[in-house]
């Protein structure tokens, strides 16, 4: 592989992946490289930390005015089913969303989910709500955090929610990716987006990460370990207590089965990371489209979308990786950050 030109990031800046020159695939992004770059959607943390023991929190992603009475269109996939995604049946039987997307701790989901049926019935136009599918992914922070102690409770849910907004979007160790790490390494959340064109119009697609999972950083499709960027310490998480969650959104006119196939993809983009998908790996992805009323495009125009989602979940990944910062959690355990000088060392020596 030939050297790349980079760009070194400012002493204590915790830089993106775009900011050291480092892109994946020929697309272009939206003006935030963000999830939030798909009109509507916002999105929302609060983090709950307790140091040395409890690193956790919960992550809203509100599209939009999203209820029962006004559901958007939604597909699921799932890569590895060893995990707890609240509400996967009816969006699969349905292809309906009718609440916003939160993502946090595993044995919190349970809570979350009935915090955010409290939030919904409170929400306009649901006053004569009967029944509502909470939809809530998790993944386990327990290698640093206190994973029993479940210390998201309803208050951090509807100040996730609340807050939940548009513009540029926190990355790393803060909401559901407080106490998280992938591949070797401090993770938490990640996020980009794509601006694919579709029978010759352009829309825009984007994801977020809450990134979990075992394996070997893959960039660029260099390896890269911790060994391989100076660090040392103690042991990694084992890859059966990983996962990984995956939210697409996009205001393409795609429908319920379609929006299926684009989590497929979010999913299978793992794979370019370097990940595992280990035995307790839970690898998911729900997708969801804002134009619940737009006559969807012909499958034979989708490639472009599949190719978006694809290069921006590599990238959220990676973003998720960089924005955190080394934590020291629960038991003494640490994870350490990706160094993004050594990082951009180890993609510029030759491959033996």
């Amino acid at each position: 592989m030939e050297p790349m030109a980079h760009v070194r990031p400012a002493q204590g800046a915790r830089p993106r992946a775009r900011d050291l020159g480092i892109v994946f695939g020929r697309g272009g992004t939206g003006p935030l490289d963000a999830i939030t770059d798909v009109p509507g959607v916002r999105v929302g943390h609060a983090t709950v930390r307790r140091p040395p023991d409890v690193h956790s929190g919960v992550t809203a992603v509100v599209p939009g005015d999203v209820a029962p009475h006004a559901p958007l269109p939604a597909g699921v996939f799932t890569g590895n089913g060893y995990g707890k995604l609240i509400g996967t049946t009816q969006v699969t039987e349905l292809g309906a969303l009718e609440t916003p997307v939160l993502l946090t701790s595993t044995l919190s989901a349970f809570r979350v989910a009935d915090a955010l049926v409290g939030w919904m019935l409170e929400q306009p136009g649901c006053g004569e709500v009967r029944s509502l599918n909470p939809v809530v992914g998790e993944c386990n922070d327990g290698f640093l955090s206190d994973i029993r102690a479940r210390p998201v409770h309803e208050e951090h849910v509807r100040a996730a929610l609340d807050g939940a907004s548009g513009g540029p979007v926190a990355e790393g160790c803060v909401g559901a990716g407080t106490g998280t790490g992938a591949l070797g390494f401090k993770a938490g959340i990640g996020t980009a987006s794509r601006t694919p064109a579709l029978a010759g119009r352009p829309y825009t697609a984007g994801v977020l990460v809450q990134a979990n999972f075992g394996g070997t950083l893959r960039v660029l499709g260099r390896r890269v370990t911790p060994r391989s960027v100076g660090l040392t310490g103690g042991p990694a998480p084992a890859a059966e207590t990983g996962s990984c969650m995956i939210v697409v959104a996009t205001d393409a006119p795609v429908d319920a089965r379609q929006l299926t196939r684009v989590a497929r993809r979010a999913v299978f983009a793992l794979a370019r990371t370097g990940a595992a998908y280990s035995h307790g790996s839970g690898d998911y992805a729900i997708a969801f489209g804002t134009r619940p009323q737009a006559a969807p495009v012909a499958d034979d125009e989708l490639g472009p979308l599949f190719e978006a989602v694809l290069d921006a979940v590599e990238e959220a990944v990676l973003n998720s990786l960089l924005a955190a910062t080394t934590t020291t959690g629960f038991g003494g355990r640490t994870l350490p950050a990706l160094p993004a000088d050594r990082l951009l060392d180890a993609l510029n020596t030759p491959a033996l």
